[in-house]
């Protein structure tokens, strides 16, 4: 959420950033805007008005009291500025409701750094790593290499539908295999902390991260009986939602800085945007799994926070093998809470192309003024802590990109160094 003084001293000032999102339609409503807040100001003028003339009657009670004078038609007025003030109190109760559920539909404002664009046309290669192996044999897809060993699209769609998948044998293995690696990295070597989150979570904790009220459609609902206009709970689409959320409404302190998590979970996304993109294979699914990075941090580190989860991420690919790409998303193509996003982007040989498996991004306070998260600064004030957020990575994707990556002529996988010891010391994956 953006800073609602922001917006009243330097309204035109996050009009011009927030255009920088290129939408077509505006964040923000300024005519209502403007009309809120002219009536809170008009509100608090009367209500102070209100008070100092209560204050001056109630002095004037007790001096006629003193004199032992009738004070009942001073009492009255009095009697009526508390209706009056009361009044006042719940209207401006009201406007502040307003402003508040405006502000919840409005996204981060992206950093000065970022490049201004529409879509992912104007988003920027920052670095590559790697070269992309040339083959001798026709190269098949995951889902062709996947098959013999245990990918099975049939039964994941009779089981649920569309876009889930059953594994078995050795590609459930190595799926685990690859999530355990992750895990491994980020908690021995990068300094995270493993947690075990829920993965049903209630409607405030998501509109504490952004996905609500914003992303309702693309939830999974948990209705329970209530009602489904507002459902209470709903299934997590990454575990960033509940690793953030770790520290709603508390005041931390310095010393606590950074907090630094990681969890391997499920993760639900209805795709409700993407209706016949990526259709076959595992690139786009109701549910995945995927290896999350959360940090809090001082809000002078975030930048440098940032830019060391993208190695993280990065080191993950790295040990597997991988080719990959680093990209600094334009505005028009960060996400809804993100001021400043990079991508690292896999290369998938049978699409002869880069794709997505990661995606780190700094919030700056914008989640933690949502989930009223703050520290105790220097000074001794309660300031809002920054947030961050980035895949390390997504493990289905990873999978992906092993089989497609690491294919022999013969159909076998070649099991990348790393991942020996995961997989009892195997060198190759076959039927």
């Amino acid at each position: 959420m953006l800073d609602l003084n922001q917006l009243r001293k330097n309204l035109d000032d996050v009009v011009q950033r927030l255009e920088k999102r290129k939408s077509p339609q505006p964040f923000l409503d300024i005519e209502r805007f403007q009309g809120l807040e002219s009536e809170r100001k008009l509100i608090q003028t009367r209500t102070e008005d209100l008070q100092a003339r209560r204050n001056q009657l109630s002095k004037q009670i007790g001096q006629l009291k003193a004199k032992g004078q009738d004070t009942s038609a001073v009492m009255a007025e009095v009697g009526g500025l508390g209706d009056h003030l009361k009044a006042s109190a719940e209207r401006l109760e009201v406007i502040q409701a307003e402003l508040g559920e405006m502000l919840m539909h409005v996204p981060n404002l992206p950093a000065d750094v970022v490049p201004v664009g529409t879509d992912e046309s104007a988003n920027q290669e920052v670095r590559r790593w790697g070269t992309p192996q040339s083959y001798d044999f026709a190269v098949k897809d995951h889902v062709d290499l996947g098959a013999p060993l245990g990918l099975d699209f049939e039964t994941g769609s009779k089981l649920s539908g569309s876009r889930f998948t059953f594994m078995k044998g050795p590609i459930a293995r190595l799926h685990r295999a690859l999530a355990q690696f992750m895990l491994d990295v980020q908690t021995s070597e990068h300094g995270y902390t493993e947690c075990y989150t829920p993965y049903i979570v209630n409607r405030n904790v998501l509109e504490g991260t952004g996905q609500l009220p914003k992303f309702k459609d693309d939830m999974f609902w948990v209705l329970r009986g209530g009602d489904e206009d507002q459902p209470e709970q709903y299934l997590i689409s990454t575990s960033e939602i509940s690793l953030t959320n770790s520290v709603r409404e508390q005041v931390l302190s310095m010393d606590q800085l950074p907090i630094k998590l990681t969890a391997h979970s499920p993760c639900f996304r209805s795709e409700a945007g993407s209706a016949g993109r990526d259709t076959r294979g595992m690139i786009r699914q109701h549910q995945f799994d995927k290896v999350e990075m959360v940090q809090i941090v001082h809000p002078d580190e975030s930048s440098a926070a940032l830019e060391a989860m993208v190695g993280h991420a990065e080191a993950i690919l790295q040990k597997l093998e991988l080719p990959y790409r680093v990209v600094l998303l334009c505005s028009g193509d960060m996400g809804f809470g993100a001021t400043q996003t990079y991508d690292l982007e896999v290369w998938l040989p049978a699409q002869n192309t880069y794709r997505e498996i990661s995606s780190c991004s700094n919030c700056d306070a914008f989640q933690a003024r949502r989930m009223q998260t703050r520290f105790k600064n220097a000074q001794g004030k309660n300031e809002f802590v920054h947030t961050l957020n980035g895949s390390g990575l997504a493990v289905g994707r990873a999978l992906v990109a092993v089989l497609e990556n690491h294919q022999n002529a013969d159909g076998s996988i070649t099991v990348p160094q790393a991942l020996r010891p995961y997989l009892g010391g195997a060198e190759r994956l076959t039927a």
